[in-house]
């Protein structure tokens, strides 16, 4: 593997790869003594996205991703992810903008999940920084379940003044937090939002906070005090997406 490339698993990763950027492959490696329909599916994507698939021992690919749950296929890809901004992905918007704003989350699990999430309820794309962040580690990617392939990630250098443009374009703020009076359901946004949520632990920076237009929590009835941030972010953001359908 050259610094031109870098290594994807997975069968939902290698899919998403194949059906949304088929270019970015240049070969897929798949154990040997899998026969499934799994593995047969696969197949057919690659020969029909012409991409080369070469059937090894189960050794050589944990040679390749040491410990990690590959489910028998890799996909070596381009390292190169197209460069995105916010003005790509809100200026063809032709519907209210939903978004996920991600302040500063250092675990790969969790990052993996909120795309996932993001995906799944249809968010326009999620904006993280640059520092103080983890990235889209291959762990991130795995977890994903190919969302990394599908939802925009977008990395700011400054994310408080990037909520600032966010306002601009008159785009509601919404933060999260567990001190927060208003209760997520008795609470009252618009239809163009952007959700925020915090690191595990330690929540939204301060500054992060103080932008944001409204800071809602998540009411909690047992003996936990908080939500992992992942399903925090489910919780809201399909909150905001059964709202958004009703209105």
């Amino acid at each position: 593997m050259s610094a031109r490339t870098r290594l994807i698993f997975g069968f939902h990763s290698v899919l998403a790869k194949l059906r949304h950027d088929p270019e970015s492959v240049s070969e897929i490696y798949v154990d040997a003594g899998r026969r499934d329909a799994r593995l047969r599916d696969l197949m057919a994507s690659a020969e029909f996205a012409r991409v080369r698939l070469m059937p090894v021992d189960a050794a050589r690919l944990e040679a390749m991703a040491p410990g990690a749950r590959h489910q028998g296929v890799l996909a070596m890809v381009s390292a190169e992810r197209r460069h995105l901004t916010l003005d790509d992905v809100l200026d063809p918007l032709e519907e209210p903008a939903f978004l996920l704003i991600l302040d500063g989350i250092q675990d790969p699990h969790n990052l993996g999940a909120c795309l996932r999430v993001a995906d799944a309820v249809g968010a326009h794309a999620v904006v993280a920084p640059k520092d103080r962040a983890v990235g889209l580690t291959q762990t991130a990617v795995k977890v994903a379940s190919g969302a990394a392939e599908t939802v925009p990630y977008i990395t700011v250098t400054n994310l408080a003044r990037t909520l600032r443009e966010l306002k601009e374009r008159e785009i509601w703020v919404v933060g999260t937090d567990d001190q927060a009076p208003e209760d997520l359901y008795a609470a009252q946004w618009p239809s163009a939002c952007a959700w925020v949520l915090g690191a595990e632990g330690d929540g939204l920076r301060r500054l992060t906070r103080e932008t944001c237009d409204q800071l809602v929590s998540i009411p909690m009835h047992g003996s936990v005090a908080s939500l992992n941030v992942s399903v925090a972010t489910g919780v809201c953001l399909y909150e905001a997406r059964r709202r958004s359908r009703r209105s």
